[in-house]
């Protein structure tokens, strides 16, 4: 099962997946995670026709390289790489439940580390400006976010069969920095080289959600180089600034999730780290 906006590029996706798994059905559904009203739309669907689902990736992301802001009135890289997968996982929580034992990858980045010292609570509001070489202290900001949203959600679903890890794939040129005038030639030229293959970040999210040496392993962030165990910058591994964000994040997305529940994190008391039939990958295509 796939995530997609755009209807040509999914189908190229759907055909990729069917070419090198022949007879795969796929399914696909639509929405725009710069929309929290389509993402909510998206999730509600999904529960409606799939009762199980196993494995969800959230790899939904964009670089912006300018400052755009969303209907929503967000910073569109807040939406997009942090509330939409937020909210999503959110309306898909239950149905994960339900298919314990079940895993939930969340795609991050070591460019968090750029996002030292920020206040996530303020970056879920704020409109920052920035220039193309400013751009990714904002895009780390909210990989950081999502790490922080990662280990929270671990902490809260200790117990219920369902493991939650988060992940760095490394450089992979996958169009991510497909705004800049110099892109294509750059992603031809590297592709040349034989530099940045998108199958080894791949590699670590594929792990992630069907190893079994993974399947009683939650609450970690890991490098795509050898599974190795990171440890995220300030404050991104805080518990209680992860339940603070936590908290702030759900009273930002509870108008589209009236019908769904929002889980209030409990006192932290401290806890332990210690699982694919549908796979379901969120894109943002």
């Amino acid at each position: 099962m796939l995530t997609a906006r755009d209807q040509t590029r999914a189908d190229a996706t759907v055909a990729m997946i069917e070419a090198a798994a022949p007879g795969t059905r796929v399914d696909v559904h639509f929405g725009d995670f710069a929309d929290l009203a389509s993402v909510a739309a998206l999730g509600r669907e999904i529960v409606a026709r799939h009762p199980r689902i196993d494995a969800l990736i959230n790899n939904a992301g964009i670089h912006a390289f300018k400052p755009r802001v969303t209907a929503d009135g967000y910073s569109e890289m807040v939406a997009v790489n942090y509330l939409g997968p937020w909210l999503l996982t959110n309306i898909l929580r239950e149905t994960v439940i339900r298919s314990a034992p079940s895993r939930i990858v969340v795609v991050a980045s070591q460019v968090s580390q750029q996002a030292s010292g920020f206040d996530p609570l303020a970056a879920i509001f704020d409109k920052p400006t920035f220039s193309a070489r400013g751009s990714s202290m904002i895009y780390g900001q909210t990989k950081l976010m999502n790490i922080m949203f990662s280990m929270e959600l671990a902490r809260q679903l200790t117990g219920t069969g369902v493991t939650v890890n988060c992940l760095c794939p490394g450089f992979n040129v996958t169009g991510l920095g497909r705004e800049l005038w110099f892109a294509s030639p750059l992603e031809r030229l590297l592709t040349w080289f034989k530099i940045g293959d998108p199958e080894r970040g791949a590699g670590i999210i594929v792990r992630l959600a069907s190893d079994p040496a993974f399947a009683d392993v939650t609450g970690g962030y890991f490098s795509v180089s050898d599974a190795r165990p990171l440890v995220p910058v300030a404050p991104g591994g805080d518990p209680q600034a992860q339940q603070s964000l936590w908290q702030a994040t759900a009273e930002r997305v509870a108008a589209f999730s009236r019908d769904q529940p929002i889980e209030s994190p409990a006192p932290h008391e401290g806890w332990v780290r210690s699982r694919n039939a549908q796979l379901f990958l969120s894109l943002k295509l």
